[in-house]
């Protein structure tokens, strides 16, 4: 056992558990020349593919990775237009089967059909029936009609969660807060939040995902302008929330001098706020101190051990509850079928 630090478990504020299969993904048609050639050529083509057996390798594969980054809880955020119903109950199974605690939202749009978006809300209102730990999700304003986002609030009022949205994250969706003016509520997710105006009257948590704004080549949020309580999400890169938090440091600090590693950390620290019950989780490290001057500048820090509802999850690097090796040569295999859709 580690002589390292302890920290409760990381939380990912913003994930997608169904893209851990997408790395090495044949190529797209031709070169994406814009943010909405990203979302039709790679990941709208992706989602389309997903079945729900690709799902829950994707999701065990997610969820292992998280664990042995030091993140036991997930607020996940999932869209699989051709394979809706049950979807949900697949994601949360496979990270209960990992150890990973996760918060499950469908992501309504309706880019496929008004009958599309009616299907993602009865995914949600069926998963929150059922008691399961949930929001109602949202892909973002630009894909969905008035009536849509109406209906999800208030489905989500209905249920006393919030709404998991993107907003904002590029130019297609430089209305959002327009759009989603009089409907959002402090419970809310809005995620990256890139292009909204410093005083955008949006109530909510801001989810920064710097790695993913600076992958799709839609700018800087600088969520240190913002008046909204941010956490820090990863946007389906993985949900290692150390490196993460380095990433948003090194962000802020190109674009300010004075930022500070604390003021990153801070993010880090909200995603407590957001599941306060991995509070109660533990993680061992490597590393003697988790300090945030030291983590800015030490990139070598690993999890060794932890422990979700006292039960452990991870020792010495390895889930107890899983085979690691099954989980990667599964997924591996699921990764493969998508591919061959694509």
């Amino acid at each position: 056992m580690s002589e390292g630090a302890s920290t409760p478990g990381f939380v990912c504020a913003h994930h997608h558990l169904y893209s851990a299969l997408a790395r090495g993904m044949p190529p797209p048609p031709h070169q994406p020349n814009s943010f909405l050639d990203v979302l039709e050529l790679i990941w709208w083509r992706l989602d389309s593919a997903l079945d729900l057996e690709m799902l829950e390798w994707s999701a065990k594969l997610g969820a292992l990775e998280a664990l042995q980054s030091g993140c036991t809880a997930i607020i996940d955020h999932h869209e699989s237009p051709n394979a809706i119903d049950g979807s949900l109950d697949v994601i949360a199974s496979a990270c209960a089967e990992v150890g990973v605690r996760v918060r499950c939202a469908y992501g309504v749009t309706d880019r496929h059909g008004v009958v599309g978006g009616r299907r993602g809300l009865a995914e949600n209102e069926r998963f929150l029936r059922a008691g399961g730990d949930g929001m109602v999700g949202v892909h973002a304003a630009f894909t969905c009609l008035p009536d849509t986002l109406d209906a999800a609030a208030a489905l989500a009022a209905r249920y006393g969660v919030g709404v998991h949205i993107h907003v904002a994250e590029g130019p297609d969706d430089n209305e959002a807060a327009d759009r989603l003016a009089g409907l959002t509520t402090d419970d809310w997710l809005l995620v990256h939040g890139v292009l909204l105006d410093d005083d955008h009257g949006l109530a909510g948590t801001i989810v920064h995902n710097p790695r993913s704004n600076m992958n799709n080549s839609v700018g800087y949020a600088a969520p240190q302008r913002f008046t909204n309580r941010v956490a820090l999400g990863t946007d389906g890169i993985g949900a290692d929330m150390l490196d993460e938090f380095r990433v948003a440091f090194a962000a802020a600090r190109a674009a300010d001098l004075a930022a500070s590693p604390d003021d990153s950390w801070a993010l880090v620290e909200q995603g407590w706020q957001l599941m306060p019950a991995a509070l109660d989780d533990e993680v061992r490290w490597s590393y003697p101190s988790m300090e945030p001057w030291h983590l800015a500048y030490t990139t070598d820090v690993r999890a060794i051990d932890a422990w979700v509802d006292g039960a452990q999850v991870l020792d010495n690097g390895r889930p107890t509850r899983v085979d690691e090796a099954e989980v990667r040569a599964k997924a591996a295999e699921q990764a493969q079928r998508l591919f061959d859709l694509l």
